[in-house]
């Protein structure tokens, strides 16, 4: 990049420094072309050491024992897009001194070098997703980075032999040559508490996440197939559905739901409305910005999930991801659903069958699901009935005030879906009621003649669990209140000769409070995950040719447990500032949880 061009482009970072902090940028109409448009770098810097990336997260809390570790893969991904997943053979480590582990770890390793796209990836066991993940894009010096995932609660399944499948499509040629080299491993840590110590699973009602559950069905496609496990939603008429049959003596069920988006809809809450576009005689990504993945028991609704908006390691403007990810982009969310009310429905020994369908959707989202069944150790079967059923039907406003290709919409939506039902098993009976309580609020600005586009959107995504036990427990309450929040900004300054700037600057903000309370305890934790990013780019001729981009990140998690925070800057691929700690204010440390420090199954 010449001197004067690094001179204007370092200007226009200063302005956009002074812009209001909360007011970020962003165009769709060129979100999708810069996924696939790598900087040209130079190729000679063979001294220069490979740049690691990394998704900002707080460290798993470890036991302090060794762990046993287990090399299950080692794969390079290079013509690997519409083949079959690899695949591998699992079997439980037979070689640890203790097989009563208190934490079990997933652990993805990765590199890579030249260019290539980020590419979505999933790694699932006997059909049940472990990792959602985006791929890093590469650059010629080559990178590296890892995920590290704690796993623990797929315990009932890694005792038993399995088939490992991973699908990570790639594709290679003479511009795109990056290949992935990956690694996947599973550490064992043995727990560190004594034989004596140990509580049986019979002896606790597993509420309040304190023990795995006692198997996990996959609720995903079976093998084999030339793409992922995940079923593919193409639009709001499509629906993925998959049988099932759970055991007799199930006493609780929690759906956990895997979900991405892609293509037309990966910037889905920046889409613009039907009406905009045929006024103006588009044909760009439309239906609105509102997208809702719905998940049914027998075709009745049972629970919504309105995901955070994970922006993948090309989005935007590439440059702000190296080295600093986007929040999500290398261990995508899943979701919970309590179902515990509809088990009476499930325990007839006959076939169900679990739904899912996306509003508005456009092609295509990749859902799947894993489905958490504990049984009762001491009875042969239970039963139940629900109890009570309330789904307001989803409330959606949309709004539009525009002329030619400039104007302003408004999007609202709100839903809430509540369920009670009660069990009976060798424990006594418990009742459970599940409550889910949505918001949506997104404002989008077009100006510029439509090139220049501000998208403001709020999700508020509340979740209770609320658990009548048979016991001195008596009542436990679990809620969940998440916030995500997105500003984008993008406008495009025309700089003559077939060149333009493509100017971006975002605030992505993913904030979540958790509690649990019962008779005798209290827990709680609080997450504040901030990103600010401001990029530029150059573009001629429909390539990006040069580019800066800088990113700021603020995290804080705080928990009954421990507390985490790391503030972190970066300008392209450079660490500018970086601060990590630990430290919690002094607190009652008493961390009840129904059976939170005795040991789960042993393998």
């Amino acid at each position: 990049m010449d001197f004067y061009l690094l001179r204007f482009l370092s200007s226009c970072l200063f302005v956009f420094f002074l812009l209001p902090p909360l007011i970020p940028s962003a165009n769709i109409g060129k979100l999708n072309q810069f996924r696939s448009e790598l900087f040209d770098e130079p190729t000679s810097f063979n001294d220069t050491p490979p740049t690691e990336y990394f998704e900002v997260t707080k460290p798993i809390k470890l036991p302090h024992t060794k762990p046993c570790s287990y090399h299950i893969l080692h794969h390079d991904f290079g013509y690997t897009y519409g083949e079959s997943p690899v695949l591998a053979d699992y079997v439980p480590p037979s070689n640890c001194p203790s097989h009563n582990f208190s934490k079990i770890v997933l652990e993805w390793k990765a590199t890579c070098r030249g260019r290539q796209f980020d590419r979505i990836f999933g790694v699932w066991l006997g059909g049940v997703e472990l990792l959602r993940s985006c791929t890093a894009e590469p650059r010629p010096t080559g990178i590296f980075w890892s995920v590290e995932k704690d796993i623990t609660r797929y315990y009932s399944l890694l005792t038993k032999d399995q088939t490992l499948a991973v699908y990570l499509g790639n594709l290679i040629d003479r511009t795109y040559t990056g290949i992935y080299h990956v690694d996947i491993f599973i550490h064992f840590y043995p727990s560190e508490m004594k034989p004596n110590d140990y509580v049986s699973h019979s002896e606790n009602l597993a509420f309040g996440n304190s023990f795995p559950a006692d198997m996990v069905l996959p609720i995903s496609r079976n093998l084999p197939l030339n793409d992922g496990l995940w079923f593919e939603i193409a639009n709001s008429a499509d629906t993925a559905t998959k049988e099932f049959r759970i055991p007799l003596n199930a006493y609780r069920a929690v759906l956990e739901v895997y979900v991405s988006f892609h293509e037309n809809d990966e910037f889905w809450y920046t889409n613009l409305p039907d009406e905009y576009l045929a006024a103006n005689n588009l044909t760009s990504p439309g239906n609105g910005p509102f997208r809702e993945v719905v998940a049914t028991l027998d075709g009745e609704v049972v629970g919504a999930i309105w995901p955070f908006t994970v922006i993948y390691t090309g989005g935007v403007n590439p440059l702000l991801w190296r080295p600093i990810t986007g929040i999500g982009s290398f261990d995508l969310p899943s979701y919970d659903i309590e179902i515990t009310p509809f088990l009476g429905k499930m325990l007839d020994g006959h076939a169900h069958s679990l739904g899912f369908s996306v509003t508005n959707a456009l092609n295509v989202w990749y859902i799947d699901a894993n489905l958490h069944v504990w049984l009762d150790q001491k009875g042969d079967r239970t039963e139940g009935e629900l109890l009570n059923y309330i789904r307001k039907p989803l409330v959606e406003s949309q709004v539009s005030d525009f002329v030619g290709l400039d104007g302003t919409f408004w999007t609202r939506a709100r839903r809430s879906i509540s369920s009670t039902g009660w069990v009976k098993s060798s424990h006594g009976n418990i009742t459970t009621s599940f409550a889910q309580d949505l918001s949506y609020n997104n404002t989008m600005v077009m100006g510029n003649d439509g090139n220049m586009q501000i998208v403001k959107q709020i999700i508020l995504f509340n979740d209770t669990v609320h658990a009548k036990l048979p016991s001195s427990m008596d009542h436990l309450i679990g809620e969940s209140n998440r916030n995500f929040s997105l500003y984008l900004y993008s406008d495009e300054v025309d700089q003559a000769n077939g060149t333009y700037l493509s100017v971006s600057n975002l605030t992505l903000g993913f904030d979540e409070t958790k509690s649990k309370s019962a008779e005798f305890g209290f827990s709680s934790s609080s997450l504040k995950n901030v990103q600010n990013g401001q990029g530029v780019m150059v573009v001629k001729k429909n390539l990006v040719v040069s580019g800066v981009g800088s990113t700021q990140q603020d995290y804080n998690f705080k928990s009954n447990e421990f507390c985490y925070f790391r503030n972190v800057s970066s300008s392209n691929y450079t660490i500018i500032h970086d601060t990590v700690g630990y430290s919690c204010p002094q607190r009652d440390r008493t961390y009840f949880g129904f059976g939170y420090n005795k040991i789960i199954h042993a393998v």
